[in-house]
């Protein structure tokens, strides 16, 4: 008779934590924008603001997934947080985002509709003037998106999900798609150029970690785009 593991969480558990974490972590990701968006204290959603809500959303998420990870008898470098060849990793991803920003600022982003478009003019509404106002901006781009949401939407999400299925293969692949749709929807995207624009670099994130198994990829990728994103939008569209 084989022994039962009784380091393994059943699946169950699994499935209950993993529910838990994700719907406890969207609101963590969103409280502070509701917070700042509704009680417009210093400004709103601008400024320095930009940056307590980096720091909020990176340090509650983390801690959260740290927790659901130790009741798991799992931990960080289970979903792909590691330092690992970080260094061709961290060029992949360099690369792949540099090429997504250079495909939304040279071709996409002009040709339909410039600083009118409500993504553009949603950053543009963002940014005070202020290098503090911009360098906060960027903050949020790569800590809340480019750190934050890759631990959550990509590692935590598609390794302890897939851990519930019995073929390893196939529930990575459809925990990888189940991760693409929640990240976009969790994006509000309200017309077709919105679903066009967060399903493609998400997908290419995806992919990335898929491809290395490992979150530094898609972290770089995603955080670079956030950065050079603001950068490019600052220096071409802001009045």
């Amino acid at each position: 008779m084989k022994p039962s593991n009784t380091n393994t969480p059943n699946k169950t558990k699994t499935i209950i934590v993993f529910l838990a974490t994700i719907i406890i972590g969207f609101i963590l990701i969103v409280l502070p924008n509701i917070f700042f968006g509704v009680t417009k204290i210093n400004n709103g959603l601008k400024g320095i603001n930009l940056l307590y809500m980096a720091l909020f959303q990176l340090l509650s998420v983390v801690a959260l997934i740290y927790y659901s990870l130790k009741v798991l008898k799992k931990d960080f470098s289970d979903i792909g947080w590691t330092n690992k060849k970080w260094k061709t990793d961290a060029l992949l991803g360099l690369f792949v985002g540099l090429c997504w920003t250079g495909c939304q600022f040279f071709w996409i982003i002009p040709s339909t509709g410039g600083a009118k478009r409500a993504d553009v003019s949603q950053v543009i509404s963002m940014m005070d003037g202020t290098t503090i106002g911009l360098l906060s901006l960027i903050a949020l781009g790569v800590i809340g998106g480019g750190i934050t949401e890759e631990i959550y939407n990509r590692g935590y999400f598609i390794n302890v999900l897939k851990s519930v299925f019995k073929n390893q293969n196939i529930g990575f692949w459809v925990s990888a798609m189940l991760s693409i749709l929640f990240f976009v929807i969790g994006h509000l995207p309200t017309d077709a150029l919105g679903w066009f624009d967060i399903l493609v670099p998400t997908i290419a994130y995806t992919l990335l970690f898929i491809f290395t198994k490992r979150l530094t990829a898609p972290m770089v990728a995603h955080g670079i785009y956030n950065m050079t994103a603001i950068l490019s939008t600052y220096q071409l569209y802001y009045p």
